[in-house]
């Protein structure tokens, strides 16, 4: 066994919290190692956030050019497109930014440490945290466990941000083959015939947009009565009705009761929820099942080290404290990110560990604010969202005003044939707070950022009037959506 090392800092996971985390905290003088078991950048850049927008952005291309391609004037009456290049295109993108990370760690003089961490005790009287380091067996989704100890290491603090994993339907595990994750969903070999998606947030439309692109017939069921069922009920039913008319069909209401293997994919047997009597079944050559997530710690301390767990995640002082230290409940062990609950968001990972190095390093930090933060839908239409729903500011009794502006009547949307969607803003009566904003359309993703500012700031609805909008863009809907507001709207 090698020697002993110390660190102040060892980070477990090398996602958007741990890689964030671990520079952070060598920029602030900490001797810092990051421990990793599989592929550094985590799920986000490996299995999630970025190699799936690779994927989107094909579709959204192959969509663009050829199933709409005569609207602007071009034929592609041959056009085909080679699956293992699409697929191979987002590896190769993650392989890039991967080697980005090692670049970044080596740069700030943070050891990576490669293997399966296993916390053995926290920070005592007697002495620091400790770390065996063994051999890790598998890969992130499908770890087998651990090995042999390699090392053993001692800190001051350690910092996990290990992340989360797919959840599984109780009665049809992940085979990687019929009934899949999202894991699964980025690596098909051959693209299926048809998908049944369990599931209708993020990750589910995202994938049932994609393989709907390109051919796939592609059914979603939801157990709740909309698809993107945490938006607000207004882009819920745009994006139900556009996705639709995409060719995506969708069962909500229903909950998938049994899913049947056989020699062509899988039988799968939805059940009404409003009558449990009536049931429906379903033909697909593969089952993604997308219906959340858990935090992921198998094998990472034993039950004597007395870390608390709750609700499957690991409990920190996050939800009990207006400056959350992200403190365990074991001396020495902070964790961040997923792992901790939600929201399962890589930006919200990436703020959590800076407030936790800075708070741990004396430094006055705003910290993260868990009533405001941007939320993105990466198909076509985008969708992206930050505060409150109108349905949430209904449930609270607030008095409120509502702005809507729909895109079909928008100059650049109409210019870039991107009519499809709406921009909603929802302000306080009588001084205008913005509490929420809700977009679908085109570049949703990037146009809630203004919004995220403004909420920063506490702008009011006056100050989004007053900000001049270049014209023509699509930043101009959240100008009208405000005016909206106030009655003052002027194109519609």
């Amino acid at each position: 066994m090698a020697d002993q090392k110390h660190y102040d800092l060892i980070v477990i996971g090398s996602g958007p919290g741990g890689y964030v985390g671990a520079i952070r905290a060598a920029q602030l003088g900490m001797k810092t190692a990051c421990i990793e078991r599989d592929r550094l950048g985590g799920v986000c850049l490996n299995w999630g956030c970025i190699p799936s927008k690779a994927l989107l952005h094909n579709a959204e291309l192959y969509r663009e050019a050829v199933i709409n391609g005569e609207e602007w004037g071009f034929s592609f009456e041959k056009a085909k497109f080679d699956w293992k290049k699409i697929i191979g295109r987002s590896r190769g993108i993650t392989d890039q930014i991967t080697s980005g990370v090692g670049f970044l760690l080596k740069k700030n003089n943070i050891d990576h440490i490669k293997g399966h961490a296993k916390i053995t005790s926290g920070k005592t009287a007697h002495g620091p945290c400790t770390i065996e380091v063994r051999k890790a067996k598998g890969d992130y989704y499908h770890g087998e466990g651990e090995g042999d100890a390699t090392e053993t290491l001692t800190a001051d603090r350690i910092i996990i941000a290990t992340g989360a994993a797919p959840i599984e339907l109780p009665f049809a595990p992940f085979d990687g083959k019929t009934v899949i994750s999202s894991f699964d969903a980025m690596n098909l070999p051959k693209q299926p015939k048809s998908m049944v998606i369990v599931g209708s947030g993020a990750i589910g439309m995202e994938f049932a947009y994609f393989y709907n692109a390109f051919g796939t017939d592609v059914t979603v069921v939801e157990m709740l009565d909309r698809i993107l069922p945490v938006e607000d009920d207004d882009v819920s039913k745009v994006a139900h009705r556009v996705f639709k008319k995409q060719g995506i069909t969708f069962h909500t209401t229903h909950t998938v009761s049994a899913i049947e293997k056989n020699k062509s994919g899988a039988k799968v047997t939805i059940t009404s929820v409003k009558d449990e009597s009536k049931t429906h079944e379903l033909d697909a050559e593969i089952v993604l099942v997308a219906i959340g997530v858990k935090a992921r710690f198998e094998g990472l301390f034993d039950d004597s080290l007395g870390l608390v767990i709750e609700r499957n995640h690991i409990k920190t002082d996050f939800r009990d404290q207006a400056e959350p230290t992200y403190q365990t409940s074991v001396p020495g062990i902070y964790a961040i990110g997923d792992v901790i609950g939600p929201p399962w968001l890589a930006h919200i990972a990436s703020e959590e560990a800076i407030a936790c190095i800075e708070r741990m390093n004396g430094h006055h930090t705003l910290g993260v604010d868990y009533e405001a933060f941007p939320g993105c839908t990466y198909c076509n239409p985008q969708i992206g969202s930050i505060g409150m729903t109108e349905r949430a500011v209904k449930e609270k009794g607030i008095d409120y005003q509502v702005g809507k502006y729909q895109l079909k009547a928008h100059g650049k949307a109409i210019a870039i044939g991107a009519t499809e969607g709406m921009a909603k803003i929802i302000t306080s009566k009588p001084y205008g707070e913005i509490l929420g904003a809700h977009i679908i359309g085109e570049d949703a993703s990037e146009l809630i950022a203004e919004i995220s500012l403004a909420i920063r700031l506490e702008a009011t609805a006056e100050d989004i009037i007053s900000t001049i909008h270049a014209h023509p863009t699509m930043h101009e809907a959240i100008h009208e959506a405000t005016l909206a507001t106030e009655g003052r709207a002027i194109h519609q």
